[in-house]
C-alpha cells in the first residue's frame, strides 16, 4: 500500500494540472479529497453521492465543489490522478538497471493499483467517452510497456515469445478477481501477479 501512495503523492506533486500559485491547505485539501473520492468511487461506483466524499476527505462539501464543480470533473481528476500513477510506475521500471525485475515490479504494482481501484478506470471510459481521448492514453501506455518488455526480453529473463498482448489478456482475466474484503483482494491479486511473472519467464 506504501508503495502505491507514495507514488500517486509524487505524480501529484508534479501534475501539471495543479497551479503552483495554490496554498499549502489547499494542495493538502485536494490531495485529500482525491484520495476521499478514488476510495468512495472503488467502493461505491461513480453514483457515490458528493457529500460522502466530503465526508471522508474531512472537509465540507463546498470545499469539494470549491475545487470540483462537478462529479464529473472529480472523476476526470481521479482517472487522470490514476493514469499518471500507472505512467510513473512503467517509467520506474524502464529506469531500473535490471529489466526484468523493472518488468516484475510493474506488473505487480499495477495489478496491485488495479486491486483497489475496482475497475474504476473502465467504469469512468464508459460513463464519460467523451472526457479524453482514451485510445491515445491507453496506447501511450502499451508502447512504454512494450519497450520494458523488449529490455527483459534482450536479458534473457522475459519469454522471446512474449507480447504485450499477454500482459493485456492476463490484466483482463485479472480484473474478474472477486473477493468479500480488500485484503483478501488484494491477497488474490497477489498470487496472480506471482502466477503471471512465472508464467512469463523463460523457462
Amino acid at each position: 500500500m506504501a508503495q502505491i501512495v507514495a507514488h500517486a503523492t509524487k505524480v501529484r506533486q508534479v501534475a501539471a494540472q495543479v497551479p503552483h500559485t495554490l496554498r499549502a491547505d489547499a494542495r493538502d485539501n485536494r490531495e485529500r479529497i482525491l484520495d476521499a473520492a478514488r476510495a468512495v468511487f472503488a467502493a461505491e461506483g461513480l453514483n457515490a453521492p458528493m457529500r460522502e466524499i466530503a465526508r471522508r476527505a474531512g472537509v465540507s462539501p463546498a470545499t469539494v465543489y470549491r475545487r470540483f464543480p462537478t462529479k464529473t470533473d472529480l472523476a476526470h481528476a481521479v482517472y487522470l490522478d490514476q493514469s499518471r500513477t500507472c505512467q510513473a510506475i512503467v517509467d520506474e521500471g524502464l529506469a531500473d538497471p535490471d529489466p526484468w525485475h523493472g518488468f516484475r515490479r510493474m506488473i505487480e504494482q499495477v495489478f496491485d493499483l488495479h486491486a483497489r481501484d475496482r475497475g474504476f478506470p473502465a467504469a469512468f471510459a464508459s460513463a464519460y467517452p467523451n472526457a479524453m481521448d482514451f485510445a491515445a492514453d491507453r496506447n501511450a501506455s502499451l508502447r512504454a510497456v512494450a519497450e520494458l518488455a523488449r529490455r527483459a526480453q534482450a536479458s534473457g529473463e522475459l519469454r522471446s515469445d512474449f507480447t504485450v498482448n499477454d500482459l493485456v489478456l492476463v490484466m483482463v482475466a485479472h480484473r474478474g478477481l472477486r473477493a468479500g474484503s480488500t485484503d483478501a483482494r488484494l491477497a488474490a491479486s497477489r498470487r496472480f501477479a506471482t502466477l503471471a511473472i512465472q508464467a512469463f519467464q523463460t523457462a
